[in-house]
């Protein structure tokens, strides 16, 4: 089973801080998002995985360049999910094939999607669940998908986790090195009369990394609420020592080799890795890069 990480956005939601690394390289408790995602996917049979990368892409090479269970697709424009993708259909061959956002961190079963999506008789399969920030897709009684985002209230509608299975087949009516959005491709087919179907799955965690706040708010659930919490409420990566008067409060995730000043305090924070946080410094609510 193959699968492919996209992880070539811009990120521009996250700026300033996506000016520095892309996305899928925000470390989350101090590790690349990516790497968690890559581990989930092997763990769940899926191999080789495929990423992509267009924005800071020299960063994302530098980390996974050496890896033998990995295989790199650098793009030299912008082709968004779509177009990725496209570029990608040699590689994909003629087997059902998962794709999952690199911005995404989750428990979903990956393994029962993809089992889900070859029992459907379906050209390709969306994850979906009830996220009322982001419920856009409208579904029939069957679980069908008939459209995105169209106001009809008679619809059930669910949130897109980001996590698909299709057929590769799909991807051949986007047009080579073009921009193009996958959602785009999938309304093509349901209007040529394809069946795109939904897989809903509860239960589970599910976070996307879209804003700078819920970056942060990611890392108050991992550090605070259950399942994830651990012992303390504060992480320290490695290669950091805390000054006899360094305080704290609420909870805050300190990445490796970070230097901290004298008569620190921190309060709900993340700080990346390799920095230096200056004597005195008084910080709640932020992204220390």
């Amino acid at each position: 089973m193959k699968a492919m990480i996209l992880a070539a956005g811009f990120g521009t939601r996250l700026q300033p801080y996506s000016t520095l690394r892309p996305k899928p390289l925000f470390p989350v408790l101090d590790r690349p998002l990516v790497l968690r995602i890559i581990d989930q996917l092997h763990a769940a049979g899926f191999s080789p995985v495929l990423v992509n990368c267009h924005h800071l892409k020299e960063q994302i090479v530098s980390l996974l360049g050496n890896r033998d269970d990995v295989v790199l697709q650098e793009e030299q424009i912008e082709l968004g999910t779509g177009g990725g993708m496209r570029m990608a259909l040699d590689f994909f061959g003629n087997e059902p094939v998962l794709v999952a956002n690199g911005d995404i961190f989750h428990t979903i079963d990956l393994k029962a999607a993809y089992d889900a999506h070859c029992k459907s008789g379906a050209a390709a399969t969306l994850v979906v669940h009830d996220y009322p920030r982001f419920n856009n897709v409208c579904m029939d009684a069957d679980g069908c998908i008939s459209s995105f985002g169209e106001a009809d209230s008679s619809l059930k509608k669910m949130a897109f986790t980001g996590i698909h299975v299709l057929n590769p087949e799909l991807l051949s009516v986007i047009p080579e090195a073009t921009f193009y959005n996958i959602i785009d491709c999938y309304r093509y087919w349901i209007e040529k009369g394809e069946k795109i179907s939904a897989h809903a799955v509860e239960n589970h965690f599910w976070a996307d990394m879209g804003t700078p706040l819920d970056y942060l708010q990611l890392h108050r659930v991992l550090l605070t609420e259950k399942p994830f919490q651990g012992d303390s409420p504060f992480f320290i990566g490695k290669n950091v020592v805390l000054p006899h008067d360094f305080s704290c409060e609420g909870w805050f995730c300190i990445g490796s080799d970070v230097s901290v000043g004298r008569r620190c305090h921190l309060n709900r924070v993340v700080v990346w890795d390799g920095v230096r946080i200056p004597d005195d410094s008084n910080i709640s609510d932020m992204i220390i890069v």
